[in-house]
């Protein structure tokens, strides 16, 4: 898709002279749709994606597609953690569109707006505006303002009314609160790495509770909605088409096997850090090692977050809890365990570091934040590392003394 930009780009500015032109013309025999693809195997497809489908009178077959990025643009990836994401509406053959999801297994579904000739002048003229090259780029916004919410507020803005969701499928399958986290955990359930990487770096900001609107950010979601939706007392959609019928999850992965999933990786971890700190005692000598890897791995997480927490626009990523925990601090082990004089100030940190372990676990239950089942052996692991720590520099140290 990211070599398509420039082609769509050039068919968005001809297409756009047409859109008003044509809403103008024969709006009542204008046809707008909303089609939804159904969750992909990648992981940025594992919400699905919508875009709207402009069938005009002359015989043009447009899509009108909200989610197009150019991952090659300057400093993308590095926008992208910063919240600095910059996606684009674009316009094309509808044929382009269904052709590039046609072939990976995915449902596709297609809901026919039920709207007057007035209102569907109205998007038409809309969309049109939207691909201006001076209003077709948007800053992204995963769970807010993205390729499922754009095109549904747009027709919201049509039909100069509310539109009106029914309860999603999730509030009737869930005994979990509906948050922004739990609706992506339905999603993400057989990809628990992608998971366990945004329970690390999203705080409490995605743990509210949200609207049946505000669920209707993952667009497999709002399809399953607007089913039902109204507008006053018509309802939005007039016919259903199913134009790719295979089953809604089809085209993710399988589940990944237990022993590959992080809290089988880290339960693991946990086992090993135990018996090697049972060994350090008796011997009473720290595996610096081990330490250093665990703890430096733990303190490179913790810059991420630093830059998560205080420089990224994210207002999803801040405040973050987990940063009691993984913070850049956790380097002091890494860089000081190996110098001659550093033990004063290993047991030291190791000292705070345990006090504030124990507050984390004993307050979780009492935070407005989420955490990943697997981050629990991991805070065990850092549990019994520094406790063995603190007990084996206690000891020697004191011995110093004397």
């Amino acid at each position: 898709m990211k070599r398509l930009i420039p082609v769509i780009s050039l068919l968005a500015a001809i297409l756009l002279a047409s859109l008003p032109l044509h809403a103008r013309e024969a709006a009542g025999d204008t046809v707008v749709s909303f089609v939804t693809v159904y969750p992909g195997s990648e992981i940025y497809e594992l919400e699905g994606h919508s875009a709207l489908r402009v069938q005009m009178p002359s015989g043009e077959d447009i899509a009108v597609n909200y989610g197009l990025f150019n991952f090659n643009a300057p400093n993308f990836v590095y926008r992208f953690v910063k919240g600095e994401t910059d996606y684009m509406v674009g316009a094309y053959p509808w044929c382009y569109f269904l052709d590039s999801y046609r072939g990976s297994g995915r449902r596709i579904v297609q809901r026919t707006l039920d709207l007057t000739p007035e209102q569907t002048r109205r998007l038409v003229e809309l969309l049109g505006k939207n691909l201006r090259p001076e209003n077709r780029v948007y800053r992204y916004n995963y769970v807010l303002d993205n390729c499922a919410t754009r095109p549904l507020r747009a027709v919201e803005l049509a039909v100069g009314d509310s539109i009106i969701l029914p309860p999603s499928y999730l509030e009737a399958d869930s005994y979990t609160p509906l948050t922004f986290r739990n609706v992506m955990r339905h999603f993400h359930r057989n990809y628990p790495w992608y998971q366990f990487g945004i329970d690390l770096a999203l705080g409490s900001g995605i743990d509210r509770l949200i609207s049946r609107r505000e669920q209707s950010f993952a667009p497999a979601v709002l399809d399953a909605q607007l089913g039902q939706a109204h507008v006053g007392d018509r309802t939005l959609v007039s016919d259903t088409q199913v134009i790719v019928d295979t089953p809604a999850d089809g085209a993710t992965e399988g589940p990944t096997p237990w022993y590959l999933t992080p809290m089988a990786v880290f339960s693991l971890l946990f086992v090993i850090a135990t018996v090697l700190s049972v060994a350090d005692i008796r011997r009473r000598k720290v595996c610096r090692l081990f330490d250093s890897v665990f703890f430096g791995a733990i303190g490179l997480a913790g810059l991420l977050l630093t830059f998560l927490i205080f420089v990224s626009t994210h207002e999803a990523t801040s405040p973050n809890w987990l940063y009691v925990w993984i913070n850049p601090f956790c380097l002091i082990v890494p860089i000081f365990i190996w110098l001659k004089k550093g033990k004063t100030v290993v047991f030291r940190y190791q000292i705070v570091n345990f006090a504030l372990l124990i507050l984390l676990c004993v307050s979780w239950p009492f935070l407005p934040q989420s955490a990943n089942p697997a981050f629990l052996p991991l805070i065990a692991t850092e549990l019994i590392r520094s406790g063995s720590c603190i007990y084996i520099y206690h000891h020697t140290l004191r011995t110093a003394c004397k």
